[in-house]
Protein backbone atom coordinates (compact mmCIF):
# COMPACT_ATOMS: atom_id res chain seq x y z
CA UNK A 1 0.00 0.00 0.00
CA UNK A 2 1.48 3.63 -1.24
CA UNK A 3 2.43 5.72 1.57
CA UNK A 4 0.18 9.14 1.59
CA UNK A 5 2.10 11.89 0.21
CA UNK A 6 1.41 13.95 3.20
CA UNK A 7 3.00 11.55 5.65
CA UNK A 8 5.89 11.61 3.78
CA UNK A 9 6.30 15.27 3.66
CA UNK A 10 5.17 15.32 7.77
CA UNK A 11 8.21 12.48 8.14
CA UNK A 12 10.64 14.16 5.77
CA UNK A 13 9.92 17.67 7.56
CA UNK A 14 10.47 16.29 10.94
CA UNK A 15 12.98 13.91 10.68
CA UNK A 16 15.13 16.81 9.39
CA UNK A 17 13.87 18.75 11.90
CA UNK A 18 15.55 16.11 14.30
CA UNK A 19 18.41 16.12 12.75
CA UNK A 20 19.54 20.08 12.64
CA UNK A 21 19.04 19.79 16.46
CA UNK A 22 21.47 16.64 16.34
CA UNK A 23 23.97 18.64 14.47
CA UNK A 24 23.91 21.69 16.24
CA UNK A 25 25.60 19.33 19.35
CA UNK A 26 27.56 17.25 16.76
CA UNK A 27 29.14 20.30 14.62
CA UNK A 28 28.28 23.51 14.83
CA UNK A 29 27.66 26.03 12.26
CA UNK A 30 28.11 30.11 11.94
CA UNK A 31 24.64 31.69 10.67
CA UNK A 32 25.45 30.72 6.55
CA UNK A 33 25.01 27.17 7.78
CA UNK A 34 28.94 26.38 7.50
CA UNK A 35 30.77 24.13 10.25
CA UNK A 36 32.84 25.50 12.64
CA UNK A 37 35.11 23.97 15.31
CA UNK A 38 34.68 24.52 18.54
CA UNK A 39 38.40 26.08 20.39
CA UNK A 40 39.69 23.74 22.77
CA UNK A 41 40.02 25.11 26.22
CA UNK A 42 43.38 23.94 26.21
CA UNK A 43 44.67 25.76 22.92
CA UNK A 44 47.43 27.98 24.38
CA UNK A 45 51.02 26.84 23.46
CA UNK A 46 53.10 26.93 25.97
CA UNK A 47 57.16 27.26 26.10
CA UNK A 48 58.32 24.03 25.80
CA UNK A 49 58.54 22.06 29.30
CA UNK A 50 61.69 22.64 31.21
CA UNK A 51 61.26 18.63 31.62
CA UNK A 52 60.65 17.29 28.77
CA UNK A 53 62.86 14.48 28.58
CA UNK A 54 62.01 13.23 32.17
CA UNK A 55 61.33 9.69 31.59
CA UNK A 56 57.83 8.68 32.95
CA UNK A 57 56.22 12.46 32.97
CA UNK A 58 54.66 13.61 29.79
CA UNK A 59 51.61 11.41 28.06
CA UNK A 60 50.51 12.18 24.62
CA UNK A 61 46.72 10.94 24.82
CA UNK A 62 45.33 9.80 21.17
CA UNK A 63 42.30 8.22 19.92
CA UNK A 64 42.67 6.21 16.82
CA UNK A 65 39.92 7.47 14.79
CA UNK A 66 40.04 11.33 15.54
CA UNK A 67 42.45 13.02 12.48
CA UNK A 68 44.01 15.48 14.58
CA UNK A 69 44.94 13.39 16.90
CA UNK A 70 46.20 11.35 14.13
CA UNK A 71 48.48 13.66 13.22
CA UNK A 72 49.76 13.92 16.69
CA UNK A 73 50.75 10.66 16.81
CA UNK A 74 52.47 10.75 13.11
CA UNK A 75 54.66 13.58 14.50
CA UNK A 76 55.83 11.68 17.63
CA UNK A 77 56.27 8.82 15.58
CA UNK A 78 58.06 9.99 12.91
CA UNK A 79 60.39 11.90 15.62
CA UNK A 80 60.26 8.94 17.71
CA UNK A 81 59.65 10.51 20.66
CA UNK A 82 58.51 6.95 22.62
CA UNK A 83 61.40 7.98 25.24
CA UNK A 84 60.36 10.53 27.21
CA UNK A 85 56.16 10.85 26.06
CA UNK A 86 54.29 7.95 26.51
CA UNK A 87 51.49 6.89 24.19
CA UNK A 88 47.95 6.66 25.59
CA UNK A 89 45.18 5.57 23.17
CA UNK A 90 41.67 6.38 24.22
CA UNK A 91 38.56 4.03 22.93
CA UNK A 92 34.83 6.11 21.96
CA UNK A 93 31.86 5.09 23.05
CA UNK A 94 29.43 6.23 20.76
CA UNK A 95 26.38 5.80 23.12
CA UNK A 96 27.54 8.53 25.58
CA UNK A 97 29.57 10.45 23.32
CA UNK A 98 33.20 10.28 25.10
CA UNK A 99 36.53 9.05 25.43
CA UNK A 100 37.42 6.23 27.52
CA UNK A 101 40.46 5.02 29.01
CA UNK A 102 40.85 1.54 28.90
CA UNK A 103 42.76 1.74 32.33
CA UNK A 104 41.51 4.58 34.77
CA UNK A 105 44.47 7.35 34.30
CA UNK A 106 45.06 9.85 37.23
CA UNK A 107 42.02 8.35 39.05
CA UNK A 108 39.84 9.19 35.54
CA UNK A 109 38.13 6.58 33.57
CA UNK A 110 37.05 8.87 30.91
CA UNK A 111 38.42 12.02 29.13
CA UNK A 112 35.81 14.25 30.40
CA UNK A 113 36.63 13.56 33.85
CA UNK A 114 40.69 14.57 33.12
CA UNK A 115 39.32 17.88 31.57
CA UNK A 116 37.54 18.38 34.73
CA UNK A 117 40.58 17.35 36.73
CA UNK A 118 42.61 19.61 35.00
CA UNK A 119 40.39 22.98 35.32
CA UNK A 120 38.42 22.69 32.28
CA UNK A 121 34.68 24.23 32.80
CA UNK A 122 32.10 21.19 33.14
CA UNK A 123 30.52 21.98 29.70
CA UNK A 124 33.67 22.22 27.88
CA UNK A 125 34.45 19.31 25.01
CA UNK A 126 36.83 17.02 25.97
CA UNK A 127 38.67 16.21 22.76
CA UNK A 128 42.09 14.53 21.19
CA UNK A 129 44.90 15.44 20.92
CA UNK A 130 45.75 16.16 24.17
CA UNK A 131 49.55 16.36 26.31
CA UNK A 132 49.36 15.84 29.77
CA UNK A 133 51.63 15.92 32.51
CA UNK A 134 50.91 13.26 34.79
CA UNK A 135 53.11 14.02 37.99
CA UNK A 136 51.58 17.22 38.24
CA UNK A 137 47.85 16.12 36.66
CA UNK A 138 47.99 18.98 34.44
CA UNK A 139 47.06 18.85 30.71
CA UNK A 140 49.65 20.96 28.62
CA UNK A 141 47.86 21.54 25.47
CA UNK A 142 44.88 20.02 23.75
CA UNK A 143 45.07 21.88 20.42
CA UNK A 144 46.20 19.87 17.45
CA UNK A 145 48.12 22.02 14.93
CA UNK A 146 49.59 23.70 18.16
CA UNK A 147 50.61 20.35 19.75
CA UNK A 148 52.43 19.39 16.36
CA UNK A 149 54.50 22.36 16.59
CA UNK A 150 55.23 21.60 19.87
CA UNK A 151 56.37 18.03 19.53
CA UNK A 152 58.05 19.46 16.57
CA UNK A 153 60.74 21.50 18.91
CA UNK A 154 60.20 18.27 21.57
CA UNK A 155 64.15 17.05 22.52
CA UNK A 156 64.94 14.19 19.97
CA UNK A 157 68.09 12.20 18.61
CA UNK A 158 70.13 14.27 16.79
CA UNK A 159 69.03 11.85 13.63
CA UNK A 160 65.44 13.12 14.35
CA UNK A 161 63.43 14.56 11.97
CA UNK A 162 62.84 18.32 11.90
CA UNK A 163 59.08 18.61 10.30
CA UNK A 164 59.53 22.49 10.60
CA UNK A 165 63.34 23.17 9.66
CA UNK A 166 63.75 27.59 8.94
CA UNK A 167 64.58 27.69 5.36
CA UNK A 168 61.02 26.15 4.46
CA UNK A 169 59.36 27.67 8.03
CA UNK A 170 56.90 30.14 5.39
CA UNK A 171 56.62 27.77 2.86
CA UNK A 172 54.99 25.32 5.46
CA UNK A 173 52.91 27.30 7.46
CA UNK A 174 51.06 29.19 4.28
CA UNK A 175 50.32 25.40 3.39
CA UNK A 176 49.35 24.24 6.81
CA UNK A 177 46.88 27.59 6.96
CA UNK A 178 45.22 26.41 3.54
CA UNK A 179 44.88 22.50 4.47
CA UNK A 180 43.52 23.37 8.07
CA UNK A 181 41.21 25.57 6.33
CA UNK A 182 40.36 24.22 3.35
CA UNK A 183 41.37 20.07 3.71
CA UNK A 184 41.39 18.98 7.19
CA UNK A 185 38.57 21.37 8.20
CA UNK A 186 36.89 21.58 4.71
CA UNK A 187 36.32 17.75 4.69
CA UNK A 188 33.88 18.31 7.99
CA UNK A 189 32.22 21.38 6.65
CA UNK A 190 31.23 19.15 3.80
CA UNK A 191 30.20 16.46 6.16
CA UNK A 192 28.63 19.01 8.20
CA UNK A 193 27.04 21.39 5.96
CA UNK A 194 23.68 22.27 6.66
CA UNK A 195 22.42 23.45 3.54
CA UNK A 196 23.50 22.70 -0.20
CA UNK A 197 24.92 25.97 -0.75
CA UNK A 198 27.43 25.45 2.20
CA UNK A 199 28.70 22.24 1.01
CA UNK A 200 28.80 23.59 -2.43
CA UNK A 201 31.34 26.34 -1.10
CA UNK A 202 33.35 23.76 1.09
CA UNK A 203 33.88 20.90 -1.46
CA UNK A 204 34.88 23.45 -3.89
CA UNK A 205 37.56 24.98 -2.16
CA UNK A 206 38.56 21.62 -0.41
CA UNK A 207 39.07 20.40 -4.21
CA UNK A 208 40.36 23.63 -5.34
CA UNK A 209 43.58 23.28 -2.91
CA UNK A 210 44.19 19.23 -3.48
CA UNK A 211 44.55 20.76 -7.26
CA UNK A 212 47.11 23.17 -6.11
CA UNK A 213 48.87 20.53 -4.23
CA UNK A 214 49.11 17.90 -7.01
CA UNK A 215 50.78 21.31 -9.30
CA UNK A 216 53.04 21.79 -6.45
CA UNK A 217 54.03 18.12 -6.04
CA UNK A 218 54.40 17.91 -9.89
CA UNK A 219 56.95 20.47 -9.56
CA UNK A 220 59.69 17.55 -9.27
CA UNK A 221 60.20 17.22 -4.94
CA UNK A 222 58.62 14.37 -3.14
CA UNK A 223 57.64 16.65 -0.44
CA UNK A 224 54.57 19.62 -0.25
CA UNK A 225 57.48 22.17 0.81
CA UNK A 226 60.43 20.39 -1.24
CA UNK A 227 61.05 23.96 -3.65
CA UNK A 228 61.97 20.72 -6.19
CA UNK A 229 64.97 19.52 -3.62
CA UNK A 230 64.94 15.82 -3.50
CA UNK A 231 66.66 15.42 -1.48
CA UNK A 232 64.56 17.44 1.70
CA UNK A 233 61.94 15.58 4.17
CA UNK A 234 58.62 15.84 4.78
CA UNK A 235 57.13 18.50 6.77
CA UNK A 236 54.35 19.79 9.38
CA UNK A 237 52.54 20.27 6.39
CA UNK A 238 52.53 16.77 4.64
CA UNK A 239 51.86 15.36 8.00
CA UNK A 240 48.09 17.43 8.04
CA UNK A 241 47.38 16.78 4.64
CA UNK A 242 47.86 12.86 5.06
CA UNK A 243 45.76 12.68 8.48
CA UNK A 244 42.77 13.58 6.40
CA UNK A 245 44.14 11.75 2.50
CA UNK A 246 44.47 8.56 4.16
CA UNK A 247 40.53 8.69 5.15
CA UNK A 248 39.48 9.94 2.33
CA UNK A 249 37.98 7.18 0.26
CA UNK A 250 37.58 5.11 3.32
CA UNK A 251 35.56 7.82 4.75
CA UNK A 252 35.26 11.17 3.88
CA UNK A 253 34.15 10.20 0.32
CA UNK A 254 30.97 7.77 1.32
CA UNK A 255 30.22 9.61 4.70
CA UNK A 256 30.67 13.40 3.81
CA UNK A 257 30.10 13.27 0.26
CA UNK A 258 33.76 14.17 -0.53
CA UNK A 259 33.60 12.09 -3.91
CA UNK A 260 33.68 14.58 -6.95
CA UNK A 261 37.12 12.56 -7.87
CA UNK A 262 38.84 10.04 -6.60
CA UNK A 263 42.47 10.18 -5.19
CA UNK A 264 43.64 8.37 -8.38
CA UNK A 265 42.87 10.76 -10.36
CA UNK A 266 45.87 13.03 -8.64
CA UNK A 267 48.24 10.88 -9.77
CA UNK A 268 50.91 13.31 -7.91
CA UNK A 269 49.17 12.95 -4.42
CA UNK A 270 48.26 8.93 -5.52
CA UNK A 271 52.11 8.54 -5.00
CA UNK A 272 52.84 11.15 -2.45
CA UNK A 273 50.44 8.97 -0.01
CA UNK A 274 52.52 5.58 -0.81
CA UNK A 275 55.94 7.78 0.04
CA UNK A 276 54.94 8.88 2.98
CA UNK A 277 52.94 5.94 3.82
CA UNK A 278 56.38 4.45 3.92
CA UNK A 279 58.23 6.58 6.08
CA UNK A 280 58.87 4.57 9.70
CA UNK A 281 56.01 4.71 12.54
CA UNK A 282 53.46 5.39 9.67
CA UNK A 283 51.73 2.29 9.18
CA UNK A 284 51.32 2.08 12.58
CA UNK A 285 49.57 4.83 13.32
CA UNK A 286 46.41 3.68 10.57
CA UNK A 287 43.64 1.84 11.65
CA UNK A 288 41.21 1.68 8.84
CA UNK A 289 38.62 -0.91 10.65
CA UNK A 290 38.48 1.25 13.66
CA UNK A 291 37.94 4.77 11.18
CA UNK A 292 35.11 3.25 9.24
CA UNK A 293 33.26 1.38 12.52
CA UNK A 294 33.64 4.61 14.48
CA UNK A 295 32.36 7.21 11.91
CA UNK A 296 29.79 5.39 10.35
CA UNK A 297 28.70 4.04 14.20
CA UNK A 298 28.99 7.06 15.91
CA UNK A 299 27.96 9.81 13.86
CA UNK A 300 24.32 9.05 13.81
CA UNK A 301 22.83 12.47 12.35
CA UNK A 302 25.10 11.62 9.34
CA UNK A 303 24.37 7.64 9.68
CA UNK A 304 21.46 6.54 11.11
CA UNK A 305 21.38 3.10 9.93
CA UNK A 306 24.64 2.88 12.24
CA UNK A 307 25.40 0.06 9.73
CA UNK A 308 29.03 -0.25 8.55
CA UNK A 309 29.37 -0.38 4.40
CA UNK A 310 32.24 -2.21 3.04
CA UNK A 311 34.84 -0.93 1.63
CA UNK A 312 38.19 -0.40 0.00
CA UNK A 313 41.40 -2.45 1.72
CA UNK A 314 43.85 0.28 2.55
CA UNK A 315 46.66 -1.78 1.32
CA UNK A 316 45.52 -1.78 -1.92
CA UNK A 317 44.75 2.27 -1.39
CA UNK A 318 48.55 2.60 -0.48
CA UNK A 319 49.74 0.51 -2.61
CA UNK A 320 51.49 -2.32 -0.56
CA UNK A 321 50.84 -4.60 1.89
CA UNK A 322 49.70 -3.12 5.46
CA UNK A 323 51.73 -3.45 7.77
CA UNK A 324 51.51 -4.55 11.25
CA UNK A 325 49.88 -2.65 13.73
CA UNK A 326 50.97 -1.48 17.11
CA UNK A 327 47.76 -1.25 19.70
Amino acid sequence: MPIPPLVVSTARWAWHWQWLQLMGGLGPADASGNYRRPVSPFAQTPPLPSRAQEVGRHVLIVGRSCPWAHRAWLVWGLRRLEASIELLVVEPDPQAGRWCFQQPFLGCTTLQQLYRLAGADPGARATVPVLVDQLEKRIVLGESARLIELLNGWPAAEDSLDLEPAAQREAIDRWRQQLQHSVNDGAYRCGFARHQAAYDRAETELFAVLDKAESELAGGGPWLCSGGDQGSGPSLADVQLFATLVRLELVYAPLFGVSRRPLWQFPQLWAWRQRFWQLPGVAASCFADAWRRDYFGALFPLHPSGIVPAGPDLATLIGMPAAPARP
